[in-house]
């Protein structure tokens, strides 16, 4: 399936003009509605992102409405990573960090937040994107693979592609006997940890490692962003990697199902927000974190996804930032805003976690 992506180098800069929809005689106003149902309260002046590039798509989309519909202000977000968007807010040098993960307690991550912002800093859930199993396998249309063939397919433990493991829960396929050539992310990806989090719950005896944003990297090739991954498979043969679903879709690579135990389910937006609507809220107050349940053996649930968070202040020290940030992310998190997302290669939030974070964007200040 092609996908449309827009910026999907690591670092390419997404340079939006948002915000501020005015009357004629050019007084700032509240536009209420836009185009489509999203609502934002508009304000002035520039405001600068970076982080995840897992929702760069969503944001190029987002922004691009969202500049049709106000002007007054210049907001850009850089897709980096997820470990970039939380140093940079750490250091007060962003409006907003994007992060695949939400702030780590044991690392202290949210207490350097909040002594960066000067007041509660909020993980709030915006994107739901799938990571999606990318192959390259001459003449395989059909791949599905299980939780434990997975593990030991990343960790090296099986190397060739009709190996019998992977040949047992493929039964018919005709498998050659080329070498799997692993690819995976070596730079602080929230992707990778979301992988991980999804090994660790689902092959624990085999997947024995305390999960993280660098990858263990016990085999294979490790390149840095998402693009570099999907490139890494598409020219080998014999190629696997995880990435997240548009990449995959932009590089023509096949897509493996996931057998959890329920069944092998292919990645669509909709066996995709199945498994986030298992998800709970673990944050308090107005954070927003969420547990992702990996091991699910829900029919329907492809249970290999990441949730991409915003990381904010809740009470910004210079009330413009405060202002343009809620503005932004009350567009985002409307429902016109989140109907764009299966387009784009992402599922929207469920009802009741999107209910949650509105409540939460509409006291950011």
């Amino acid at each position: 399936m092609k996908l449309n992506r827009v910026g999907i180098a690591a670092g390419v800069l997404l340079t939006v003009t948002a915000l501020a929809a005015c009357s004629s005689s050019g007084s700032k106003k509240d536009s209420g509605s836009t185009k489509g149902g999203g609502s934002a309260n508009c304000a002035s002046g520039d405001l600068s992102a970076n982080g995840s590039s897992a929702q760069a798509n969503a944001m190029t989309t987002w922004a691009t409405d969202f500049n049709k519909q106000c002007s007054g202000a210049n907001v850009t977000y850089t897709s980096t990573n997820s470990g970039q968007g939380v140093s940079d807010f750490l250091a007060a040098k962003i409006g907003f960090g994007g992060s695949d993960a939400a702030l780590d307690p044991t690392k202290g991550e949210p207490a350097a937040a909040t002594k960066a912002c000067g007041s509660t800093a909020l993980d709030l859930p915006m994107v739901t994107g799938p990571i999606a199993i990318g192959y390259n396998v001459a003449g395989v249309k059909d791949l599905t693979l299980t939780p434990d063939v997975l593990a030991k397919i990343f960790l090296g433990k099986i190397t060739t592609w009709n190996d019998p493991a992977i040949a047992g829960i493929n039964s018919g396929a005709k498998l050659p006997s080329t070498k799997i050539s692993v690819f995976f992310r070596n730079d602080p990806s929230g992707t990778s940890k979301n992988f991980e989090n999804y090994l660790k719950a689902t092959a624990p005896s085999v997947f024995t490692y305390t999960p993280d944003k660098p990858w263990p990297g016990h085999t294979g090739s490790g390149v840095t962003g998402s693009p570099a991954v999907a490139s890494g498979v598409k020219s080998t043969d014999g190629g696997i990697g995880y990435m997240e679903w548009s990449y995959a879709g932009n590089a023509g690579l096949g897509v493996a199902k996931i057998d959890n135990g329920g069944g092998a389910v292919a990645l669509t937006a909709e066996t995709a927000g199945t498994a986030v609507q298992a998800a709970q809220v673990v944050g308090t107050g107005d954070d927003l974190s969420l547990k992702l349940d990996y091991a699910t053996k829900t029919k329907g649930a492809y249970p290999i996804i990441l949730v991409t968070y915003e990381i904010v202040c809740s009470k910004y020290k210079t009330a413009s930032t405060g202002k343009l940030v809620k503005a932004f992310l009350t567009y985002t998190s409307s429902q016109a805003a989140q109907d764009k997302l299966p387009s784009q290669g992402y599922a929207p939030l469920p009802a009741p976690i999107l209910s949650k974070v509105q409540a939460s964007v509409a006291k950011l200040s």
